[in-house]
């Protein structure tokens, strides 16, 4: 993957109708992988190296992001799914490399403001399902 801009990584929520709608102007983002692992090694394992069950251990996804909220229905849609614990659906689109679609629940958010300046949050999701990969 070639050099990109951060700003070409988009965080979108679910419309409930099948869509995606881009709700925040984001500034910093950040999306991370991760996979347990499950031993099985064993008394006769080769050279007592460490033997994993490959495909077996849990999948997630983590993303967070900083940023302004780009209208009064973004942040409105953002605080109540937080309020409310839902999990909805979210999509992440990396350039040159493709999009990321799935259930995922909002675990943090925070806002902060300067004196002189607008007010800023953060936004921490964790996936709470079944995700789908589609190559750009």
């Amino acid at each position: 993957m070639a050099a990109q801009k951060g700003k070409d990584l988009l965080l979108k929520a679910g419309d409930g109708a099948g869509g995606f709608v881009t709700v925040a102007g984001l500034r910093a983002r950040q999306i991370a992988f991760n996979a347990e692992t499950v031993d099985v090694t064993h008394s006769e394992s080769a050279g007592r190296w460490r033997e994993l069950l490959a495909g077996a251990g849990v999948r997630r996804a983590s993303i967070s992001g900083a940023g302004i909220f780009k209208d009064d229905a973004s942040d409105t849609l953002v605080r109540q799914t937080f309020f409310d614990g839902t999990i909805r659906d979210w999509q992440i689109v990396v350039p040159d490399f493709g999009t990321i679609a799935g259930p995922f629940q909002l675990t943090g958010l925070e806002y902060r403001g300067d004196h002189a300046g607008e007010v800023t949050f953060d936004l921490s999701l964790e996936s709470a399902g079944l995700l789908a990969f589609a190559a750009l």
